[in-house]
């Protein structure tokens, strides 16, 4: 094979290799879609961290655009639609958005970093081979509701009268709750369901509430407002549960539930696969392998209520 043969194969081999809008003069374009950037900030930060481990480096070799819906739906169709015409390479988001997305292209490959029921909500075809532009990480957990209820008693053992709050606008709120009303039922507690569609709604609903206790559905509404729902609860001293560390962080009793954080790290990893060429329809969606629970004894102490040292000692992170 002649010199100039070889270069041309070399170079032609790599060109092919690498991806279409590097190739194009313009850095590969990340739209990343979330509730809102508090809540979101330690699991952009994973995702970048694995992005970067991968060779990504944002400003360099990537590009991210983040947007933030703040619970509000019409904000998804916008964020939608701007990033259709950037053109980005790809979107990843959370499982209530993908609908919106989906509408707006079915070009654009779309990850969902979170999602509660990728198949019941129609986000994908099947979990090992999703098809079309749609792949992502699933937070189904089989009883995951009744283990919740479980820790909540244990710290609570006077629990008799349970509020279930939920986005009676979003499907896989509405199954989680009838869910954990389920499981409430079989342990023989009275449910009192709370379901929000705005934000403006929270209020008025704390103000009627008289329960021992508060199971939190998380979506995108929740997590926008999650500051004023935590305040609110522990304001008129209601112990809470949710499913993400990031409630207890921010002040709630107890979380048990997947690792957020480890999901975005994966989600990097889909948009490192796609980057470079795979469909994502050909990525099978992964269910969660790590779960956690986190307690925070500090908002504990503020609601009076005693600790069993048997759940202390089960929690995978004590706040104090």
């Amino acid at each position: 094979m002649r010199r100039r043969e070889f270069i041309a194969l070399v170079v032609g081999s790599a060109t092919a290799a690498w991806p279409l809008a590097a190739r194009a003069g313009k850095l590969p374009t990340i739209g990343v879609l979330g509730s809102d950037g508090t809540g979101w900030s330690a699991w952009t930060a994973a995702f970048v961290q694995r992005l970067h481990e991968l060779g990504w480096i944002e400003g360099r070799t990537i590009a991210i655009e983040y947007r933030w819906s703040e619970g509000r739906p019409e904000r998804v169709a916008e964020v939608a639609a701007e990033f259709v015409r950037q053109k980005v390479e790809v979107i990843v988001t959370h499982g209530g958005a993908v609908a919106a997305f989906k509408q707006a292209t079915s070009d654009i490959p779309i990850v969902f970093a979170i999602a509660v029921d990728p198949v019941g909500g129609g986000l994908v075809a099947n979990l090992s081979r999703p098809g079309g532009n749609v792949t992502g990480l699933s937070l189904q957990l089989t009883d995951s509701a009744g283990k919740r209820l479980e820790l909540l008693r244990e710290a609570v053992p006077d629990l008799r009268r349970l509020a279930i709050l939920f986005d009676a606008g979003y499907p896989a709120s509405l199954k989680e709750s009838s869910e954990a009303q389920a499981a409430a039922r079989t342990v023989g507690l009275e449910i009192v369901p709370v379901g929000i569609r705005r934000a403006d709604e929270i209020g008025p609903a704390f103000e009627a509430l008289k329960v021992d206790a508060l199971y939190v559905v998380d979506n995108a509404l929740v997590t926008a407002n999650r500051t004023r729902i935590i305040a609110l609860a522990v304001a008129v001293g209601l112990p809470t549960v949710f499913s993400g560390r990031e409630f207890v962080e921010a002040g709630g009793l107890m979380s048990y539930g997947p690792d957020y954080r480890a999901l975005f790290l994966r989600a990097a990893d889909y948009v490192d696969k796609i980057l470079h060429g795979t469909k994502p329809g050909d990525i099978p969606v992964e269910q969660p392998t790590r779960f956690e629970f986190v307690i925070n004894l500090k908002t504990a102490k503020a609601l009076r209520i005693a600790v069993p040292g048997t759940l202390i000692a089960r929690a995978d992170e004590v706040i104090e």
